[in-house]
């Protein structure tokens, strides 16, 4: 009978029982512990491609299971962020390092570093700390909720925009020349801003007119708190260098 290396508890399983910690073999192949590392920290599993499905096709449908206890299928909310929006900041800063968001009179050279830079250093912890700022947002709509309730909403939310955002990004330059990419780029954003509503309406339980409303309203506070934060950054941080798309039309 094999003993749990951290309390010596009996083992029956995977797991031990008394402590909760996972039965590790050591003696294996290279190759497979590698893959199982991958798997604990990705989530490189049917509950990774379940989760990402259920998030893109059926919005507000991972908030409200999660909220109701049925939660071993789909990967933890904090994880399913992290995952993405490491994965988005990246493909963001190289994306912005290749000249992708300059706008008129700024210079590959001079500006498309700075650029960069506030994607890969900067953004990533501002947003961070905006997640619970665009919680306290859905708060003020929807008062009847716990705030934590508000808090898992926002982490998918936020999965979600920064997945249709990473498709948008790339189709910047193209988008000013070309239609088709600009047709891309506002299907992707009316995808974005629809799912918004019916997401809010499937997990608080709401008709369409007052998803619709509430959600214009949390949406504009969040656009004009988000603007005002990356202005900030980008002036007190990377002054003169950094001036970006969304923040100048």
């Amino acid at each position: 009978m094999k003993h749990c290396k951290n309390c010596d508890a009996r083992l029956e399983a995977s797991f031990c029982p008394q402590c909760g910690q996972k039965d590790i073999d050591l003696e294996r192949p290279v190759t497979e512990l590698f893959s199982e590392m991958i798997r604990d920290a990705f989530d490189v599993d049917g509950r990774a491609s379940r989760t990402l499905r259920t998030l893109i096709c059926r919005p507000g449908v991972l908030t409200s299971e999660y909220l109701a206890g049925r939660r071993s299928r789909y990967s933890p909310p904090i994880r399913l962020y992290l995952v993405v929006s490491v994965l988005f900041f990246v493909l963001a800063a190289w994306s912005a390092g290749q000249g992708a968001l300059l706008i008129e009179g700024q210079t590959l050279e001079e500006d498309a570093a700075g650029q960069a830079r506030l994607f890969s250093d900067y953004l990533p912890r501002l947003m961070f700390v905006l997640l619970p700022a665009f919680a306290l947002l859905l708060k003020a709509a929807f008062r009847q909720r716990l705030y934590v309730h508000h808090l898992i909403h926002s982490l998918h939310l936020h999965s979600a925009a920064y997945i249709v955002l990473a498709l948008m990004i790339p189709l910047e330059q193209a988008a000013i020349r070309l239609w088709p990419a600009l047709l891309v780029q506002l299907v992707l954003l009316t995808y974005l801003l629809a799912s918004f509503v019916v997401s809010l309406r499937r997990v608080y339980c709401v008709s369409w007119p007052i998803a619709a409303g509430k959600a214009s309203a949390v949406l504009f506070g969040y656009i004009v708190l988000v603007a005002g934060s990356f202005e900030a950054v980008s002036y007190l941080l990377l002054p003169g260098s950094a001036a970006l798309p969304f923040l100048t039309d």
